[in-house]
């Protein structure tokens, strides 16, 4: 089963780790089982931040599970297990009647963004299942948007033609998640009735660097998605530097940390209480990736040596200790 995971032409010798990995998933397997059937998930909701008037507009929700002995699970740990063991649709569909029961406490104006797997989406019972969500928390269908990824459009045309047409009846939004990242062809952007673009974290990561060439990317989709009378949400937006960026660029909404990490449905609610006006508050400028290390080093100084500890290190410099009543603008070499 490894090599057939691993893809065509390859194959394993057996080893302990195998078996281990494998106990290991499935005792996740049945974890998560227990979690969903005796309240083990959670959502957690992030907001979603109008880029000109700088309110809140809405709330992605997002998938957590607190495990009992692991503690809180990364999605991309559990995710993949759900939607190999099929337990992506009960959960899914638990997430959905959990995000419209949370919005039913929250003002009219607000929305709530769902993912909807293309597992899911391939359901042709999907559409009972949210408009049953919608109606026993009596919200209005306009405040329930659907975030899709691209891959439902590997599927069979015609299913995900009707499909979407059968969700815009029902009145919900459709947002376009991680546009650009996978299988990108702008063909079925003719069809499909989306509200909204998302562009992904991975291209406002380092759009402000010097020579990055993201910040042409951003741009080119907002003037694809307002020539097709679309929003664009720019996720994952950290620093002021970002910030300014994207809206200089016209993306319609930010989502990230610069404004709010994901929130518990109290914590939420009583953000909501105190107005939806948001602040951004962040470093100006991302800092290189640093590496954490403890190591004794030597420093050389004009044909002196010195002893320090150097902390961590990153593209654009390094933490040293041992040293004192140094000049800035100090040359040194260091001796690992």
């Amino acid at each position: 089963y490894a090599a057939k995971d691993g893809g065509r032409g390859r194959h394993y010798f057996y080893a302990a780790d195998l078996h281990s990995d494998a106990e290991e998933r499935r005792q996740l397997e049945q974890d998560l089982r227990d979690a969903l059937t005796q309240g083990g998930l959670e959502l957690h909701y992030q907001p979603v931040i109008h880029t000109v008037t700088e309110r809140i507009t809405g709330f992605e929700a997002l998938l957590r599970w607190n495990h009992p002995t692991r503690g809180m699970l990364s999605p991309n740990k559990f995710i993949p297990i759900a939607e190999d063991s099929g337990l992506i649709a009960p959960i899914g569909e638990w997430a959905l009647r959990t995000a419209c029961s949370d919005l039913a406490h929250w003002p009219e104006s607000v929305r709530v963004a769902v993912n909807v797997s293309p597992l899911q989406f391939a359901n042709p019972a999907l559409p009972a299942i949210i408009t049953n969500a919608l109606a026993a928390a009596q919200i209005n269908p306009g405040r329930l948007e659907l975030e899709i990824t691209e891959s439902v459009f590997l599927t069979d045309d015609e299913g995900s033609d009707a499909m979407f047409t059968a969700l815009k009846r029902v009145g919900v939004r459709l947002s376009l998640d991680d546009f650009g990242t996978g299988y990108s062809a702008l063909g079925y952007l003719k069809k499909a009735p989306f509200d909204k673009i998302k562009i992904d974290q991975s291209f406002v990561r380092g759009a402000t660097i010097a020579g990055s060439k993201n910040g042409a990317i951003i741009a080119s989709i907002v003037s694809l998605a307002e020539a097709l009378g679309m929003e664009t949400t720019a996720e994952g937006v950290e620093t002021l530097d970002e910030l300014d960026l994207v809206r200089m660029l016209g993306c319609s909404h930010v989502q990230g940390f610069i404004y709010e990490k994901p929130l518990t449905f109290a914590d939420a609610s009583r953000r909501l209480e105190t107005g939806l006006t948001a602040i951004a508050m962040g470093p100006r400028a991302a800092r290189a990736v640093r590496h954490t290390m403890l190591r004794k080093v030597v420093l050389e100084n004009g044909g002196q040596h010195y002893h320090g500890t150097i902390r961590n290190v990153s593209a654009t410099g390094a933490m040293i200790e041992g040293l004192w009543n140094v000049p800035p603008g100090t040359i040194f070499t260091i001796l690992l």
